[in-house]
This record gives C-alpha cells, structure tokens and sequence, in this order.
C-alpha cells in the first residue's frame, strides 16, 4: 500500500499556544512529518507544560506498591489536529531517593514491544543496579498509547483468543497456510472495525511525538531516556525528530533504524538470527548432558526437542500443550539464557514421563480479562502501520520458503505473527530517515550483545553510524535481549556513569566505511547459567520483567524485531 501522510487543520487554540514558541534551533535537521502534526506537537507540549501530572495513588490494576505514584496524561490522538480528541496515557512515577540538590532530573523508559507498558519500571529503584541511578533521577514508566488503559487497542474479542494446543509446523502445508491467510484477514478485519478511524494513529511517529508531550508535562527542559528493543527505534526516531530536547539517551539491544529494514526486512533478519541462538542453546544443554540427558552433541538435543515435539502433536500435555505452545514457551531461550535451565528441565522431565513442568512452563493462561490480547493488539497496529509490506503472500511464500531451509526454528512462526499487516486497511506511514549530524545530538549510549536474536547486532552498529557523536558498549559473545541493568556488571558501569555523568567511551580506532574515529567499548560476557539438577528444579526461577532481566513484557504479541 502507498505510503499516506496524515494532515489536518490548526484550529484556534493552536495558533494562541504556539505565538510564545521558541523556533528549534537552526542546527536540527528538516523534519519528515507533515507541517501541521509539526506544529500539533508543540501545540501538544505546550498545554502539557502548563496542565502538568496530578500524581495520586495507582489504579488496583496496575499492582503498583507505594510510594510509587501514577497520573494520567493527555496527549493528541491526531497531531494534525491537536485541539481535536485527547486519549489518556497512564503514567507511573518514584521520585529521586537522594537529596533535591542532587536531583538531575526525570529518567523515562520504555522496554519494547511494541505493546509493552513500563509502568512497572520505577520498582527497579530497589535493584542494586540502580541504586545511584535512582537516587539522581525520578524513575517514570508509562503505558504507550494503545496499551492496558491508555486507549486500548483490540483487534478481536478476549474470548475468541486461542488457548491451545495448536500446531507449529516448520515445513506447512498449503492447507495450513491457507488457514492462517484466513485468520490474519480476519484479524486485519478486527483491528479495522473494533478500533475504528482510530486505528491510523496508532504508529511509531506518534510514540515520539507522545515522548515529547509527556517531557514537557513532566517539567522537564530536555529529555533524559532509556529505550529497550522497540523502545529503541522510536527513541531513535525521537532523536531525530527532537534533537534539541535530549539531555541523555540510552538505547539498549537497538533495532535496526534503516527506512528499508522497517519492519518485514528486520522480520527476516530477526528469523535469521533466532536460528544462530537457538543453536547456542542446544550446545549449551549438551554439554551438561550429564544433568538433562538430552543428548551429547547440539544435534542429539535437536533429535530430543523434535521427539517431544512429535508427542506433544500427537497427544497434547495437558489437554493444552501442544507444539505451538511448545514452540512459545522455547522462543523465550532466545531472549534470555536465564531461561535455558528451565527450559532444559521441562524437556528432560516430560522425556522421562512427567509432563508437570512443560505444562507449568508452556500451558496458556486460562484466565480472560479486557486486556487478553491487548499487547497483541498494539504489535500489530504500530507495525502495519509503520510502513509498506508485502501484500502478495506469494512474496512471504517465497521469502520464507527460502528462509526456512537453513532457518526453521522461527521463521514461520514470525510470518504468522504478522501476517496481518499483509491485508492492513488503514493508511501506511513512510519510515522516518534517522539520522543526525556532527554536534547535533548530545552523545547517545547504545547498548548491544554481540549474539542478540531478536535486534541482530547488525543493527546497533546502523545505529551508531547514524546517530553522529553516540557510543556504543557491546557484551561480546553474549545474546540476552536488553542488558542494560541486568547480569553484566561492565555494562551496568557504562550505563551507571553515562546516566550520572554523560561520559561515554572515547573514540578509537576509524572505523570503515566512514573511517572516522567512534567511541566504542566491550565487555566480556557475563556467565553462561549454572545446569540445575533434575531433583533442584524447583528452585530455578524465571527472568523478571525488569531492564536487563527478562523479556515476557516484549513476548506476549509474539515473536519480533522489538522483543
């Protein structure tokens, strides 16, 4: 589909908002939108300036402990007609611990999706990681527009969402994939009628456009702010967008920014890469054959994993467990090795005839509330609506046809997912060129492992070329989904001292093809995970949700780019 640019008009109250403005420095590059979502944003910021955040106590909903606070911010639906229709964002927030001289400000975050809400994010105050962090900034998470209370998005009713078991074939039919055409039509269909013209607003532009309105109405002059995954890319689009609003940027386990790369590109890439670290799994359990019996070699776990998966089609565990949830539940050991020993364990139990933990570990939730399918919901509108795909299946057909001979392990899976934007109705934005240049942009931080399977390591190193002036820390051999906060404590330095003082690495060696020196710095990994014993299983926990801790917020849609 052609790529529609949204406009609209500029009533009355935005021409008295915008006469006090201050013009953007000459310095910050031409901006990709259309003249009136331009102005709408700092009609937007500057209402939300004067109406601030009436901070109280958090909605039952959100399980929020005090002294965590939250409010409500309204934000344009349409930045081309910013006097038109508000939606509410949740907004969730703990203040500095140390003392007001040395406060530096708000610390906003987003981990991903998209879909994924942060509300939960000023709990890490009590991590030791962020010990001092927290004692300098008020933490802030919120949920984007779309996601939980802030103007959800729903595609299909709750009751309709499948529980299970379903299969996950690796080589489909042509049944089967007629089938699941079917379904991503219907699904297209349901986004379209159950959101209604609402649906178009719902896109990457409008998260950044958003993160600027919700800077101002926290009272804050620049931007301080830590992306994870999919929070990377509209950070990045913020960046670029706004560059004389960041104070500091920290953009951990980047997707790739290039227009062309958005999002069915970066799908395939992301297929690719999964297929690299599932095999870093397997040779992980092998050698600790001698804990899980899975096999001695990565190949013998294969042979192992495919037998539970033949048995699992043949007789669901459970009544709910089937390969597709089988294949769920594997996905997470692409995101994070914390999940390897659990998910080693359920193997070896089940092939040793107790079903319980791969059932404990792989069975659908049973339970049905107004927000089952809500993140699913929101994965699909932002990125359908993002930009251009395929509308031909013959061309996914193809692409993973070919993919999935030397790539199995996702690839379908990932189509499946997204297969909706194939038959999308609402207008396609055209991806923003990131991109910033000399002395524009404070230095941003990017944070990447080397082994990462949902944003390949290719694209922190996109990144950087286009962000003139950022740093980027690799943890090298390493492929946990956002590291940023979590196991490494090389990479918690870098982003400890970043956030407390902006230093970055110096700038090293040129780098081709620019050859122009770049701050760059690498950390050895942290440790592989400790096997656990058949008879210790209960005690092995799963990652939190928490930065650098675990990636369930950005699994829930399913497999993408931004996990």
């Amino acid at each position: 589909m052609k790529a529609l640019a949204l406009t609209g008009t500029v009533g009355p109250l935005t021409a008295a908002l915008l006469s006090p403005l201050l013009t953007p420095p000459a310095a910050a590059p031409a901006l990709d939108a259309p003249p009136a979502e331009t102005g709408g944003v700092l009609v937007a910021a500057r209402r939300a300036a004067v109406e601030g955040i009436a901070f109280g106590g958090c909605p039952a909903a959100e399980k929020l402990p005090p002294p965590v606070r939250c409010g409500t911010l309204l934000v344009p639906l349409d930045y081309a007609d910013p006097d038109g229709t508000r939606i509410p964002l949740t907004v969730s927030r703990i203040e500095a611990s140390g003392p007001a001289a040395d406060r530096q400000g708000a610390l906003l975050y987003n981990p991903g999706g998209p879909g994924a809400s942060s509300t939960y994010f000023p709990m890490v105050a009590e991590l030791p990681a962020w010990k001092r962090i927290a004692a300098a900034y008020d933490l802030v998470g919120y949920a984007p527009r779309g996601v939980g209370r802030s103007a959800p998005v729903s595609c299909q009713d709750p009751v309709d969402r499948a529980t299970g078991p379903t299969p996950a074939p690796t080589q489909p039919s042509e049944v089967f994939k007629q089938e699941r055409i079917a379904r991503a039509k219907t699904y297209a269909h349901g986004c379209a009628t159950r959101t209604g013209k609402a649906l178009r607003h719902y896109h990457s532009l409008n998260n950044a456009r958003d993160l600027e309105v919700l800077r101002a109405a926290l009272g804050e002059q620049r931007l301080t702010y830590m992306g994870a995954s999919y929070g990377t890319y509209f950070g990045a689009l913020y960046a670029t967008l706004f560059p004389h609003r960041v104070r500091r940027m920290v953009l951990d386990a980047p997707v790739h920014p290039a227009p062309r790369q958005i999002w069915y590109l970066n799908n395939l890439d992301q297929s690719r890469a999964f297929e690299r670290r599932w095999a870093d799994f397997r040779t992980w359990a092998a050698k600790h054959d001698k804990v899980y019996g899975l096999g001695s070699t990565a190949q013998e776990v294969q042979e192992s994993y495919e037998k539970v998966r033949a048995e699992l089609a043949a007789e669901p565990a459970g009544g709910r467990v089937g390969p597709g949830q089988l294949h769920r539940a594997m996905l997470l050991t692409g995101y994070h090795d914390g999940y390897w020993p659990l998910r080693a364990t359920a193997l070896a139990r089940y092939l040793k005839g107790d079903a319980e933990p791969l059932i404990a570990q792989a069975a659908p939730s049973e339970e049905i509330t107004e927000d089952t399918g809500n993140q699913a919901a929101v994965y699909s509108a932002v990125e359908c609506n993002d930009a251009p795909w395929p509308e031909d299946f013959a061309v996914w057909d193809r692409d993973n046809t070919a993919l999935a001979a030397v790539a199995p392990f996702e690839t379908w899976d990932n189509v499946w997912s997204n297969l909706p934007c194939a038959y999308w109705k609402a207008p396609r934005q055209k991806p923003l060129d990131v991109r910033t240049g000399p002395g524009v942009l404070p230095p941003v931080l990017i944070l990447a492992a080397e082994r990462d399977a949902a944003t390949p390591y290719e694209g922190a190193l996109e990144l950087q070329r286009r962000l003139a002036g950022s740093a980027l820390v690799t943890e090298r051999d390493a492929g946990t989904h956002g590291i940023g906060g979590g196991a490494n404590a090389c990479v918690n330095g870098y982003l400890e001292r970043y956030l407390l003082t902006g230093a970055v690495p110096a700038a090293g060696v040129p780098q081709a093809p620019e050859m122009t020196p770049v701050r760059r710095a690498s950390c050895a990994p942290h440790p592989e995970p400790d096997p656990v014993s058949l008879d210790r299983r209960s005690e092995v926990r799963p990652p939190s949700d928490l930065p650098g801790r675990g990636v369930t917020a950005r699994l829930v849609a399913g497999p993408s780019p931004s996990r």
